[in-house]
Order: C-alpha cells, then structure tokens, then sequence
C-alpha cells in the first residue's frame, strides 16, 4: 500500500516517526477508502505513546500548522494541505452499562485494533520507514471489503452493548457502501436496539443524516425497522408501514413508497434538507386515513397536517428548528400542489399562486413531486412527466412575464393609509390582499400605475375617500 500514501503529510509523519523510532500507524477509515477507492479527507493517525506530542512535531516540522489538542481525551488535529488529520495514542478501553463513554488505558496497536467498530475500519498501515506501507489487518478487514460484509473485530453483543451508536454506524456504513451486514452481527444490533436510549439524540441524528445523504437511503431505512431500531428513534415514520384492505380496495404501503420516493429524488439533488422533505411528505398519512365507500382510501389535507405535524418531530428528533426546518414545512405544504396542476388545464392564475407560495424554492418541489411519481404503470409516469414538463414549461414563462417569485406589493400599507387618509386599521390589509389577488388572477399586471388604479376603484367600492389635500 506504500504507493497509495501520496499526501504530502505522510513523508513528514514517516521521518520523525523513524528519527523518534517510534511506532505509528494511519488507520480506521482513511484506509478503508484507499482499498474502496473513495476520496477522504480524513486522516487519523494511531502512535504507541502520546499521540498529541506527535501532532505537535509534525505540526513544527510542516511549517508551525496549528494544533488543535483535546487533552481529557488524549487527541490532537491539524489541519494540512486540504486534511483534517488527527492524532491519537494507541488504546484500550473498557464500558460501564449506563454509559457509552469508555474508561481509557494506554494500549498497544493490538488493543486499538480491537477497540474499533468493525473489521474495515481496524485496517492499519506502518509509517516507519522500516516497514512503511505495510499492512496490519489482524481481523480480516480486506477480505471483508472485498465480500462487501460488515462485522465487528470482538463479540458484537458486547460491542453494541458497549457502544450503542456503533448499530447506527453499522447500517449507516450499509446504506452508504451498499455491503450486507453479517448476520451474527445484525442479530446483536436486534438484540441490543434498547441500549440505544443511552445515546444523545444529537448523535443519533448525526448518523440519521448520513444515511438520508447516502446514495440509496431505503437501504438504511429498510435496516433499522427490520433491527427495530426505527421504532424508538423514529417513530412517526414506522407508522407509515402496512396496507389495509376494504371492499377489495387496498391503498399502498406508505412506508416503502416514501422510501422509493426518497431514492428517486437522491438521484436528482443532494440537498439534505429536500431529502427530508421526501421522507416526510407522506407523514401525516396515518392520521388523515379514511375509508370512504364508492370512492376508496383517502387522506385528505395530508399535506397540511404533515407541515403541522414537523416542528414537533424536529424538536424530538433534535433537527434544527430554524428556517431548515421552514423550508421542509413548505415543501410538504406544497407537494400537492404540482401534481395536481399535472393533473388538470393549466391556467396562469393557478401558476402565478404556486410561484408565489414556493418563492424561490420552486424547483426543488418540482423534483420532490416528479420524485413522488412510483405508479408501477410505465404509461400513466409517462404521462405524469410529460405533465410536469408542461407545468415547468409554463412556469418560466409566466415568471418572464409576471415576475410572480418573490413577490413584493406593487402598493404599500403606508400609500393606502395616506391615499385614504386613513389610521391603521383591518381594511388596509384587505385593499392590499384584493390587489395581491388581482394580481395572481391576472386582473391587473404586476406594476405599481395597475396597481393603483386598482385601489383607487377598490377604496370606492368600500366607501372610500381619497385626501382631496393630495
């Protein structure tokens, strides 16, 4: 593997471990890649001994880089040509229950491999000039790469047990790679899912977000409901799950068409929080079902009760509850809306209302609802795209001619109160949402002389005078 450490860190790392004679290795995930051929731009360096003295001199010798020390746990980082490398002393560590915070001894390479999550990620490479390049791999870590599996170096009860988040990281590094995971090892992942009470929610999210931001998510998603995890950490999506049956009418399993839908939209856009917006458009499903005889399934006002429905869901799964989370309630507010147009004549009035309720956000939700198209009838997707392609068409020309995104009244409260002569009260809201509308219904053009005339004439039908003095 010597070929492979091409990173201008690594001569300077090699030379001072050789001059200190000390051992050092690079290790865990950078390695992982370079056999999977993925970019990294992390680099974690393991040192029998102190791994922030090392950081230190290497730190001196690449040109005084900045050290970042974390003394309580025995870490140091730089920051090197593009890198993040970080230091640590080689390990071992031992659990008490309540707690996944180990009580840490200094180690040898052998007790670091151990200590490491899972057999790819316990691969080491030498960095002494001796034997530089050459690779420890003590628990078959590369034949495990090659048979795309993933398992833990020791006992995985006590490895999950030990370290709960590690199920989390197991079907997060599954859905990103797209590997199995062994099943000696999933059994213990099932048998230890209410250990992961003991992890901070902003962990759990972390990982939750790696696995939205994967390739294929449903491979995650599919993984921690069948380990029962998705039931404690996510609750709301497992009731997605199931079909119902009535007068011979089914609708479909909302879980897997979420998931589907979801994989559709990864392979147009990785905005993390639109991937959000795909696994919770359908969210509200569970409580808007109703059977309705002659007509089937409904769930009415779904969308509206799922943008209700994600503040609270962001507030217990820790999501940020800033304009992110605003943006994903407008996505799922609006995600009807296009289809429904899709579905019909459409008009310019209809236009002009979507492009001004999604602003500048209007092309992530025709990509979340063209996502949403999962009919397994080649035909009516066919059609429904082909309908999507005309409302984006008339999209952009009615924003050429209208300039509806972002819209800001042609008129002012403060004009209409001295038009009128009038104090701040309820009728200036109304004149100013009658000319909004006119607007959107085409009555008028979207400028201030259309504009005012408009509520000139609106000021007379309420019974208005204008200020004679003006």
């Amino acid at each position: 593997m010597k070929r492979f450490l091409t990173h201008p860190i690594f001569p300077i790392l090699s030379e001072i471990v050789t001059q200190e004679n000390l051992e050092s290795y690079v290790i865990g995930g950078f390695v992982r890649d370079l056999f999977l051929e993925r970019k990294s731009k992390d680099i974690d360096i393991v040192v029998i001994g102190s791994g922030i003295e090392l950081a230190k001199k290497v730190a001196k010798k690449a040109g005084n880089t900045n050290v970042s020390i974390f003394k309580s746990y025995g870490t140091a980082m730089l920051k090197y040509k593009g890198f993040e490398i970080e230091f640590v002393g080689a390990r071992k560590e031992s659990y008490q229950r309540e707690s996944r915070n180990p009580i840490v001894e200094d180690g040898t390479l052998d007790d670091d491999q151990k200590r490491r999550d899972f057999t790819i990620n316990a691969l080491a490479l030498s960095l002494h000039k001796d034997n530089f390049g050459e690779l420890l791999d003590p628990f078959g870590g590369v034949e495990d790469l090659q048979r795309k599996i993933i398992k833990t170096p020791q006992d995985p009860i006590i490895t999950f047990s030990d370290d709960p988040l590690r199920m989390m990281r197991a079907i997060r590094f599954a859905s990103q790679l797209n590997f199995k995971i062994a099943d000696v090892t999933f059994q213990a992942i099932k048998a230890n899912k209410d250990r992961i009470h003991i992890i901070t929610k902003e962990r759990i999210v972390e990982e939750m977000n790696k696995i939205v931001m994967s390739a294929k998510p449903s491979i995650g998603f599919k993984l921690l409901d069948e380990a029962g995890l998705l039931q404690i950490i996510f609750p709301e999506f497992g009731k997605l799950k199931g079909r119902e049956t009535r007068d011979g009418i089914s609708h479909k399993d909302n879980f897997y068409h979420t998931l589907e839908v979801l994989d559709n939209l990864c392979c147009h856009s990785d905005n993390l929080w639109l991937r959000w917006s795909a696994l919770l458009h359908d969210i509200a499903k569970p409580k808007t079902k109703k059977f309705v005889k002659g007509t089937g399934w409904t769930f009415h006002a779904h969308n509206f009760i799922g943008e209700k429905m994600i503040p609270k869901i962001f507030k217990n799964m820790k999501l940020p509850l800033n304009e992110k989370m605003k943006y994903v309630q407008k996505m799922v507010s609006l995600h009807m809306r296009p289809i429904v147009l899709a579905q019909e004549i459409v008009t310019d009035s209809a236009i002009r209302r979507l492009l001004f309720d999604a602003g500048d956000d209007i092309d992530d939700l025709m990509l979340l609802c063209e996502a949403d198209i999962t009919s397994k009838n080649e035909a009516k997707v066919k059609k429904f795209l082909e309908n999507f392609s005309l409302v984006r068409t008339k999209l952009k020309e009615v924003e050429e001619k209208d300039t509806i995104r972002n819209f800001q009244p042609p008129i002012s409260g403060e004009e209409i109160i001295s038009t009128f002569n009038l104090r701040p009260s309820r009728v200036i809201g109304d004149i100013k949402m009658a000319i909004k509308d006119a607007i959107l219904d085409g009555e008028i053009q979207n400028n201030h002389e259309d504009a005012y005339q408009y509520m000139l004439k609106k000021g007379k039908e309420l019974g208005l005078k204008t200020d004679e003095k003006k």
